[in-house]
């Protein structure tokens, strides 16, 4: 029963507490020797802070006994990326230019899980800086995919998704700008939740490009998602209905374009199952895409810059090569373009909502290619800008558009769809969702 608790939902673990087959403590516990006794425990996890997993466990143990439980997920223990606050513990973003940032207070999203009762079992490693869709660090820990301990687990939520995949956390929480939650999520064969801008609080996190950052849950079910969605946001708890979509609209502008065969063979099927239940299937083209899509690197290396250029300018060699190109190239565009872009891009997302429909949703493959190979990605220049660009090509279209989007497994290994919703409706995409999920696993 306890070896099993290390694959269960988080919310069956809740589920669990609330009827007293689950202590808080010995579940906790189990976790913690989980993590002690991993092989990739050092690749997935930056630091693991037994002593504040083990007091909050205790606090959540007494609740328990008391009926005085603070919600479905008091007492259950997550992962955080390194990139969240966390009161004097190391935050230091996979980036050794932060080495040995510490601070006094938690990110406002860990705080809020604490209080809803969660227990932090560490933080887990990343791209330095979060920029990079692969999840290689050379300079800290390359967290490895669950699929291929020689291919990488994909980013920048690296370790996020190592710690749920490998069975040593019931969630992770993560970010995404460009695709930080679903690349990970994807890969390693989880549901991973993008939110909208500003629906989870950034406060508190170190920040990459924050008109694009984001907050967001990796697990091992829809319904998870929609639980830890309310509590990063500070909310109760609503129960997850399923309620299938009025329309699946299947994106045929640049996200089908070079899906390698075991993707697109697995994404194809998908389609077929949700049209077969009676979901109403149709493909759909938005040209503005390539548009907005030629703007991107101007959008994110510029405020990626700006964000970072004092530390990047004076120690920028402590960074891994690949990370700090990236960086710098946001040096030559000039802020009118920049702005310029933003008009662009502000337009094209008004034009976007108009097409979509309330009830709709609109399906892509989460990722074009399987996991790289580690030693590839560190041997092989252009390998590794190739496939840092195509990881984060799809993703990219959501944050772009300022959509929320759910990641879901589909049974061939390190294959995913992703269900985009309408920007802010994050409750309903996760209700269309739960519906559809069920329809990925018979086909």
């Amino acid at each position: 029963m306890v070896h099993s608790w290390l694959t269960a939902t988080a919310c069956d673990l809740g589920r669990g507490i609330e009827n007293n087959s689950i202590c808080p403590l010995e579940l906790t516990n189990t976790f913690l020797s989980a993590i002690q006794n991993h092989p990739q425990r050092d690749r997935i996890y930056s630091i693991v802070t037994a002593d504040r997993a083990l007091k909050e466990a205790s606090a959540a143990k007494q609740r328990a006994q008391s009926n005085t439980r603070r919600g479905l997920l008091d007492g259950v223990p997550i992962s955080w990326k390194d990139l969240f606050d966390s009161a004097d513990i190391p935050t230091e973003a996979g980036c050794r230019m932060l080495a040995g940032r510490v601070p006094d207070t938690d990110a406002v999203p860990l705080r809020n899980a604490t209080d809803a009762g969660m227990i932090c079992l560490g933080k887990t490693h990343m791209s330095e800086l979060a920029f990079s869709g692969l999840g290689l660090n050379p300079m800290a820990q390359t967290t490895p995919c669950v699929n291929d301990l020689d291919a990488v687990a994909g980013g920048s939520s690296s370790g996020a998704a190592g710690s749920v995949a490998f069975g040593i956390a019931a969630a992770g929480i993560g970010s995404d700008t460009g695709g930080s939650v679903r690349i990970p999520s994807t890969w390693n064969d989880l549901v991973g939740l993008k939110t909208t801008s500003a629906e989870i609080s950034l406060e508190g996190s170190v920040p990459l490009c924050p008109k694009f950052d984001t907050v967001g849950p990796l697990c091992r079910s829809v319904e998870d998602a929609s639980a830890l969605f309310d509590v990063l946001r500070g909310r109760p708890i609503t129960p997850l209905h399923p309620q299938p979509p009025k329309r699946a609209l299947i994106l045929n502008t640049i996200a089908l374009d070079d899906v390698d065969t075991a993707p697109k063979s697995a994404f194809d099927k998908a389609c077929g199952a949700i049209s077969e239940s009676g979901i109403e299937t149709e493909e759909i083209a938005f040209p503005e895409l390539n548009e907005i899509m030629a703007l991107a690197g101007v959008l994110f290396t510029t405020e990626a810059y700006a964000q970072w250029a004092e530390l990047l300018e004076t120690e920028g060699h402590k960074m891994y090569p690949m990370i700090f190109e990236r960086f710098m190239s946001g040096k030559a565009h000039a802020q009118a373009d920049y702005r310029a872009a933003w008009d662009v891009l502000r337009t094209i997302r008004q034009k976007w909502d108009r097409l979509i429909g309330p009830e709709d949703v609109v399906v892509l493959p989460s990722s074009p290619i399987l996991p790289p190979k580690t030693e590839g990605l560190l041997n092989d220049h252009a390998y590794y800008i190739r496939a840092n660009l195509l990881a984060l090509r799809n993703t990219r279209i959501g944050n772009l558009l300022n959509l929320p989007v759910v990641t879901l497994p589909l049974g061939a290994p390190s294959c995913g769809i992703s269900i985009m919703g309408k920007p802010h409706a994050e409750a309903k995409l996760l209700q269309h969702c739960a519906a559809i999920d069920p329809l990925l696993t018979n086909y």
